[in-house]
């Protein structure tokens, strides 16, 4: 007993050590970027954010027209002439301009309340991913699932806030300022990388300087629960056999580089986003709202986590079957799926960081769609194989299709989503077997299929099912014309575009061997040196009391006496 208290006293104080290692490594990766006398100022108070130029009609067209500088250019001439028809009407009528100010802050202030409220919908996912993981798992680990479900959401946050937004975001007012929360322009510099080629946001570390700005901020209360849903997700992968002190180091590294790089390169206006301009590939690779950044990016990095961990005891028999485990609590399984539902409300649609872009209808409806089709795929796919129906795949091909439909969904019609949903459910049916009993990675609550497969399928889907009807000007590319068609979209392989379908697919997979050969590489090195893996004693007992000290349900361990 003397001996295991002091194993893991030892344990304790390594655990320790190594996170100190950690925050000092964040701390030290920190480069402070002078600001220059040119640079665009932040706006902290949100007094200066939304004026007359963020005022537009409903087709997008900005009430500021701008003088042209290209005196080359075949329509220089006509531009000129707007421009100077603009600046006299605006002589003649001071007090239309002066409302255009009011038009346009009102508009972003719209889109900060919309992102904002959406944003605390995301956040609430954490209760779901909670209540779903532990009910998947037994009994006898039940706290355990809920304190990493907690400790996800503290320790990635501090890693986002101290380098992961600069590192996404930092240069994001260069190809992909976010319009509709006023543009952000201060947070301008690629730390590796320019131009059309950034690889690494070099801007707003620690949210100071630049990153101190009411819109900026906005987007990072709205980013930062998109981030924690990735960390949320190598959870259901991992339990029951990983100890504490290596899970916060997975959760720190999600935070501050896995999860940032690949959301600079797609979203934060990186090198992928510019495919479309540089290699004439479409609209570059697109994701509308992470099923690739976030769900792959989670997915395989749990895949590479529960390679290194290796299964539970017990899960394989001598014979080399696998075991069943059974969820102890369906009622939790249930009450998680329907909150994620409920979140991905905010997920999705919420992604058009704005109130004033209507599409958030038809992606609302997408989102449900796919979801539902999912689970009944799921549902009957299990029931015709097994000759009985399985609630926890019902809410795994529920889940499925959230995840696939994440990055479409703002480019498909209604009829498509039902289709991605319907192969979603399959995939992810076919996926827990095939990891569980062919490759032997033990999955318990089937992360790696619903999140990493259905995660790079969403992706392909936007290259396949895209019907041109939305994103005019993606990325830059085609904001007067696309394939010959004045305000075409994002077009996939069915409506005439196979480049994009050629991004997509690469993309896509380039986002699993980022996140598998990242993890792998890291976590493969961090376990010679200390076993990520719980004592083979602790693992059998339970995991409640050797890594916490406490038990989910006190009530087993009473022991009662006759009198």
């Amino acid at each position: 007993m003397r001996t295991s208290v002091v194993r893991r006293s030892a344990q304790r104080n390594w655990a320790m050590k190594g996170m100190g290692l950690a925050i000092a490594l964040i701390a030290a990766s920190v480069f402070i970027q002078p600001c220059r006398a040119e640079d665009p100022k932040p706006d902290p108070a949100g007094i200066a954010t939304g004026d007359r130029t963020t005022a537009v009609d409903a087709s997008g067209t900005s009430f500021v027209v701008t003088e042209p500088t290209d005196k080359k250019a075949p329509d220089y001439a006509a531009g000129k002439k707007s421009f100077d028809d603009y600046q006299a009407q605006a002589a003649k009528e001071p007090l239309a301009v002066k409302l255009s100010d009011d038009v346009g802050h009102i508009r972003v202030a719209t889109n900060f309340a919309w992102t904002l409220n959406t944003g605390y919908l995301v956040l609430f996912m954490q209760a779901g991913f909670a209540l779903l993981t532990c009910g998947l798992v037994r009994k006898k680990n039940a706290a355990h699932l809920m304190m990493l479900n907690f400790a996800a959401y503290v320790f990635a946050f501090l890693a986002y806030y101290a380098v992961g937004y600069a590192f996404q975001f930092g240069a994001v007012a260069i190809n992909a300022a976010p319009s509709n929360l006023g543009g952000i322009p201060a947070l301008n510099k690629f730390l590796i990388g320019s131009g059309a080629w950034g690889f690494l946001g070099g801007k707003g570390f620690f949210l100071t300087g630049p990153a101190y700005d009411a819109g900026s901020n906005c987007l990072t209360l709205f980013e930062v629960v998109f981030m924690e849903t990735a960390g949320y997700i190598i959870v259901g992968a991992i339990c029951e056999r990983i100890s504490f002190w290596a899970f916060l180091l997975c959760e720190l590294f999600i935070g501050a580089i896995l999860y940032p790089v690949f959301g600079c390169w797609v979203w934060g206006g990186g090198w992928m986003s510019q495919l479309g301009s540089t290699w004439n590939l479409g609209h570059g690779y697109v994701d509308f709202a992470g099923s690739t950044v976030v769900h792959a990016v989670g997915g395989f990095c749990a895949m590479a986590l529960a390679v290194i961990l290796g299964p539970r005891l017990g899960k394989y028999g001598p014979d080399g079957k696998p075991r069943a485990f059974p969820a102890h609590n369906i009622v939790y399984v249930v009450t998680g799926t329907f909150i994620l539902l409920f979140g991905w409300m905010g997920f999705n649609p919420g992604s058009t960081l704005g109130a004033t872009d209507l599409r958030i209808s038809v992606i609302a409806v997408n989102t449900n769609l796919a979801a539902v089709a999912g689970s009944a795929a799921a549902m009957l796919l299990w029931y015709l194989m097994f000759g009985k129906p399985d609630i926890t795949m019902a809410c795994n091909g529920m889940l499925a299709g959230l995840v696939a439909i994440t990055a479409p969904c703002a480019f498909v019609s209604p009829t498509s989503s039902v289709i991605i949903g319907v192969s979603a459910g399959v995939l992810v049916c076919l996926g827990v077997l095939f990891f569980e009993r062919v490759v032997k990675i033990d999955d318990p609550c089937g992360a790696i299929s619903v999140h990493g497969l259905c995660g790079w399928f969403g992706a392909v889907c936007v290259g396949i099912f895209s019907d041109g009807t939305y994103g005019a000007g993606w990325n830059g590319v085609g904001a007067s014309a696309y394939l010959g068609h004045a305000g075409q979209g994002v077009t996939g392989l069915l409506h005439g575009d196979a480049r994009q379908f050629l991004v997509q697919l690469g993309g896509a997979t380039l986002c699993a061997v980022w996140a598998f050969g990242a993890t792998y590489i890291v976590f493969f090195a961090v376990n010679k040196v200390k076993r990520m893996r719980v004592a083979a004693e602790s693992e059998s007992e339970g995991l409640d009391v050797p890594e916490f000290g406490m038990m989910a349900y006190p009530e087993d361990a009473l022991v009662t006496t006759d009198m």
